[in-house]
């Protein structure tokens, strides 16, 4: 019993000294570069809790977030490595807003599940094609995913473009299909935070049943720790290596209407993939795959997003080290046996005084 509660205390402990230590190496690089780590801290936090805009699309990027994060841990889980979050999510976006934009009079009540449904169909289905190939052919997730974030980059371009729009932005969905609501842009001083917010919050939870109290999950979660002892219990591994990648690309596309459909309104040529789907793995990997670690995390990278703007004026320092203290947080969570390893000693030392003690 005492061995299950060190271990949960571990989980818990990992993502927050990954944290610290991220802020610490971040502060010390600005200290060598002559900035003063205090004054580009408050600079961000107080940026973004100051001020009911910006907590609002603090926010609002978190509720992406957690979608994108819950996408790629789902097939983690299982043990695949999703790098296609980022083409799943955009599959999602485009699929959404061009649904809402054939249907414009159709009634609220039935445009948003529509729209929003087909965002879900798409992602899956992209996310599928992967899982497939991997399944039956044994190819490699990774290399798929890549490929597939780029047919979905050019794909949807081509598709503003030549089919949705005369130029580079398509025209704002309707009223009836937006998740934008007047109170909550009203309580965020006119930010963009929008109903998603509270659709992720339920998505959380059913991921957390889902995985946890449901014969699926639990299927999904032992194929990812042993593959071949599943197989031997009687488990399809073939099934759940495509299940899991349909719920991850769902989740994804469904991260990708509500961009859509609640922060912007309209769907516009993309330079590149957006970075909100790779960050969104980021999250995953500090939440350790935990839905509720997961959602935490989304709104910490949300509000390190946010408040990186307000450190160049308020503080004179660049906002490239915000990028910086993510990424420094990322390696130490992707380092995290270092942290056990010192988590472990310090037990390991009060265990024998208190033996010596008594």
């Amino acid at each position: 019993m005492l061995k299950v509660s060190r271990s949960k205390l571990d989980n818990l402990l990992v993502p927050i000294f990954s944290i610290i230590l991220g802020f610490v190496f971040g502060a010390i690089l600005m200290l060598f570069f002559g900035y003063n780590p205090i004054t580009a801290y408050e600079a961000m936090i107080m940026g973004v809790f100051g001020s009911p805009y910006f907590l609002g699309e603090a926010l609002r990027q978190a509720t992406i977030l957690t979608f994108t994060g819950l996408g790629f841990a789902i097939a983690f889980k299982a043990g695949f490595f999703n790098i296609g979050v980022s083409g799943q999510l955009l599959a999602g976006w485009v699929s959404a807003i061009w649904v809402a934009l054939a249907f414009p009079d159709l009634p609220r009540l039935v445009l948003v599940p529509l729209s929003i449904g087909a965002g879900v169909l798409f992602g899956a289905i992209w996310a599928g094609i992967a899982g497939f190939l991997r399944a039956y052919f044994g190819t490699s997730e990774v290399i798929v995913t890549i490929m597939l974030n780029f047919t979905a980059l050019h794909t949807t371009n081509y598709i503003i473009r030549n089919i949705l729009a005369v130029g580079n932005t398509t025209e704002r969905i309707s009223e009836n299909a937006s998740l934008r609501v007047g109170w909550l842009t009203d309580l965020t001083a006119g930010s963009r935070l929008n109903m998603g917010f509270f659709i992720a919050i339920v998505v959380v939870i059913l991921y957390w049943i889902f995985m946890t109290h449901m014969t699926a999950g639990f299927e999904i979660r032992a194929v990812g720790l042993n593959p071949f002892a599943s197989t031997y219990a009687g488990m399809s591994a073939k099934k759940n290596i495509i299940l899991s990648m349909v719920i991850s690309g769902a989740l994804a596309g469904l991260g990708g209407a509500i961009h859509g459909m609640g922060t912007f309104g309209n769907l516009f040529t993309q330079n590149a993939l957006p970075n909100i789907g790779f960050n969104g793995i980021a999250v995953a990997l500090l939440g350790l795959g935990n839905p509720i670690g997961i959602f935490f995390s989304s709104i910490l990278f949300g509000v390190l997003d946010v408040g990186a703007g307000f450190m160049p004026n308020r503080a004179g320092v660049p906002d490239e080290m915000a990028s910086i203290v993510i990424a420094a947080i990322i390696f130490f969570v992707g380092a995290n046996y270092l942290i056990r390893l010192v988590l472990n000693k310090v037990s390991t030392n009060k265990a024998v005084q208190n033996e010596g003690g008594e």
